[in-house]
């Protein structure tokens, strides 16, 4: 069996979800989750717009299926209420990355510079910083500050990259992050589903190893930009919607294929990797959802210094927006806002 199919246990979803509504709890799941963690969950999107999502409900107890910065942000945006990650094993990559101590250092060396913060940090990551940003709205967010100032981007390269060519600054410093997931999505496995499904539109995370050289390769022309998409996570959920072509391959994370599955049962959807899986996603399981629920395990705390800084960052990026979210997949409050991951 893979990850993207769905591990069911019928009983164990009833359970958790009669727990939830005892508990006056909201279950929210990352994109990238196992399906039965999707399918449980009271909400599915990407980082931020859980966050958002976490802060606006009445529920009293989140529990949040997603990674560690993904809770500390929510328990940010929303510090009167009990966040749980269920399992304290559920980190990233890219995150870690880069901590304070080493913002810091690279404040020092460029001083004046403002610091422009991908989500997928850390709390102190985040107070150290000016500016959040989602890869929806990196470039908003970049455009929206003095061209003559410094700027230090944070922690991925791949975006960075990105960011610096459309936005065409030069004084846009990259830190050398990256997501080893993404990483590994490289030219040869787009070469190979391209070749294999010519018809399909390819839809690509700016995080990816492969969305550099297929950017250079689309201004060079060696690739028909028509059929090209570079697109956060709720940009890939939307786009199927929009578009009137039936088979899509996708560049990111496996997990993201059990919703659009979900959400277009008559179109197909190809893994430009088949191998992209992120382990820390899929840690949570759903024996760990309900412990979670049964023990109030494990809450997620903020310093309420390092929570007043980060969260600064966060209203900054929310206020020069950004594309809009995904649909709930369930009776829940959906969003429309969300910028996007």
């Amino acid at each position: 069996m893979t990850v993207l199919e769905t591990n069911a246990d019928p009983v164990l979803h009833e359970e958790i979800r009669a727990l939830a509504e005892a508990r006056n709890a909201v279950i929210l799941a990352h994109n990238y989750e196992r399906p039965e963690i999707q399918d449980v969950a009271h909400y599915v999107g990407d980082s931020l717009g859980l966050s958002r999502e976490a802060a606006r409900t009445d529920a009293d107890v989140i529990v949040f299926c997603g990674v560690h910065f993904m809770a500390e942000t929510a328990k940010i945006l929303s510090p009167d209420k009990t966040v749980l990650l269920p399992d304290l094993a559920a980190g990233c990559s890219l995150a870690a990355t880069i901590d304070a101590a080493q913002l810091r250092a690279w404040k020092a060396e460029h001083p004046g510079a403002v610091v422009v913060a991908y989500v997928n940090t850390t709390a102190e990551v985040k107070a150290e910083s000016d500016y959040c940003c989602t890869s929806g709205n990196a470039v908003e967010v970049v455009n929206a500050i003095d061209p003559g100032r410094e700027i230090l981007f944070l922690p991925d390269m791949f975006l960075g990259a990105h960011v610096r060519r459309v936005t065409g600054r030069p004084n846009i410093h990259v830190w050398m992050g990256e997501c080893h997931v993404h990483a590994g999505i490289d030219p040869e496995h787009i070469n190979l589903q391209r070749a294999a499904h010519p018809g399909a539109e390819f839809l690509i995370h700016p995080e990816c190893g492969c969305a550099t050289p297929v950017v250079e390769a689309m201004s060079a022309g060696a690739i028909d930009s028509k059929d090209v998409h570079i697109l956060s996570t709720e940009g890939m959920i939307k786009r199927p919607q929009q578009s009137p072509v039936d088979e899509f391959i996708v560049a990111t994370e496996l997990g993201i294929l059990h919703r659009l599955r979900r959400e277009n049962p008559g179109k197909k959807f190809f893994a430009a990797n088949d191998r992209a899986q992120c382990a820390y996603m899929k840690v949570t399981t759903l024996p760990k959802v309900l412990r979670s629920l049964e023990t109030l395990t494990h809450e997620i705390t903020v310093p309420a210094d390092v929570a007043a800084k980060a969260r600064l960052s966060i209203e900054r990026m929310v206020a020069i927006g950004g594309s809009g979210g995904g649909p709930a997949l369930s009776p829940f409050r959906t969003s429309d806002e969300d910028p996007g991951e």
